[in-house]
């Protein structure tokens, strides 16, 4: 069964404290990294990357070697430093690793056979894992036109299978958590569809997806607006007819109202009918908001559609969380009775 990515990550704890390994299955860039990494930093692990697509399986057994100690000299395999294992120092500063097993289904059918004895029996060669190491595996789907080897049914029953599917909203809460420009989760709220735009026969060179759209975030951040001069380096990261929506969409933004205005007048100021305006004045109205102006904003607000108020709202505490216990809002989810979470 396929499961929303953020279900995924809520489950992904579960299954590594059970001493069992995930394996993530999606389509290219629907953020399996992403969520690899929030779990990984939420519980101080090390990331260990190691893509299987690019091993051999000496990489996973350990590099032969002659120990030449012994009366009679014998042959063995020595681990990779890649793998922590028992009897190595905790990094500073960490409580473990993550060993994430990437494009763990592209590697060739030796790789997966070397990699039994990591996911099963926590083993490089004959050595022990460290006992503070949890391992997270992931692929791509073979519908998608991804380079990808069958699973033998011996690997497929040594792994606790995900497949996971992109959910706009969830990226959403996401992209607001960590802070994305809001300009971003605005248009997506306003155009979910462009959120993931990857076809397998797809003739572009790129699409739009949540790791093109983090992308995406990091340059305009570092170009401070959005402008049709941009267009060919955004078409170059989002494709070409979603780069042209977007900048078209911002040029909308950053035309609007100031938010003083609103606060000036929130009984009687205008409220835009056209939705892609209403998209861009709410991710605005959510930046801005605060301890000091969120009584105006939200009799404003309140005269919204009641959709543009709950995804104004969600994005609003999503974006500075203590708001949530504002009287304001605590009367609005009062008459509303909608939840934000």
């Amino acid at each position: 069964m396929k499961i929303k990515i953020n279900e995924a990550r809520k489950h992904l704890p579960l299954i590594l404290k059970a001493k069992l390994v995930p394996m993530i299955h999606g389509s290219p860039a629907v953020g399996k990294s992403a969520i690899v990494l929030d779990v990984a930093e939420e519980y101080n692990l090390k990331v260990i990357d190691l893509r299987l697509s690019q091993c051999d399986p000496t990489d996973l057994m350990g590099f032969p070697n002659i120990d030449r100690n012994h009366h009679r000299p014998k042959a063995g395999y020595v681990p990779m430093e890649t793998f922590p294992i028992e009897g190595d120092e905790i990094p500073d500063g960490y409580s473990g690793w993550l060993l994430f097993l990437d494009e763990f289904n592209s590697a060739s059918p030796a790789v997966q056979s070397a990699a039994y004895k990591v996911v099963l029996d926590r083993m490089v060669g004959q050595h022990k894992l460290h006992k503070n190491v949890a391992i997270v595996a992931a692929g791509n789907l073979e519908t998608d036109g991804a380079i990808v080897q069958p699973l033998s049914t011996a690997l497929q029953s040594r792994l606790v299978h995900l497949e996971v599917e992109v959910c706009p909203r969830a990226w959403c809460d996401w992209a607001n958590d960590k802070g994305l420009d809001p300009r971003i989760t605005s248009y997506i709220e306003f155009r979910p569809d462009n959120l993931y735009t990857f076809s397998p026969d797809h003739s572009d060179k790129t699409y739009a997806s949540p790791r093109t759209w983090e992308f995406t975030n990091r340059l305009i951040t570092q170009a401070g607006q959005v402008s049709r001069e941009l267009l060919p380096v955004l078409a170059g990261t989002i494709g070409e007819g979603v780069a042209r929506e977007f900048i078209e969409f911002c040029r909308i933004q950053d035309n609007l109202p100031k938010i003083q205005d609103i606060i000036s007048a929130p009984d009687t100021y205008r409220v835009p009918d056209e939705p892609s305006v209403l998209h861009a004045l709410i991710g605005a109205i959510a930046t801005n908001a605060n301890n000091h102006n969120l009584n105006a904003l939200m009799t404003y607000v309140k005269r919204l559609p009641i959709e543009m108020q709950v995804v104004c709202l969600r994005n609003l505490v999503r974006r500075n969380k203590p708001l949530i216990q504002h009287a304001a809002i605590i009367d609005w989810i009062s008459h509303t009775a909608v939840e934000l979470f």
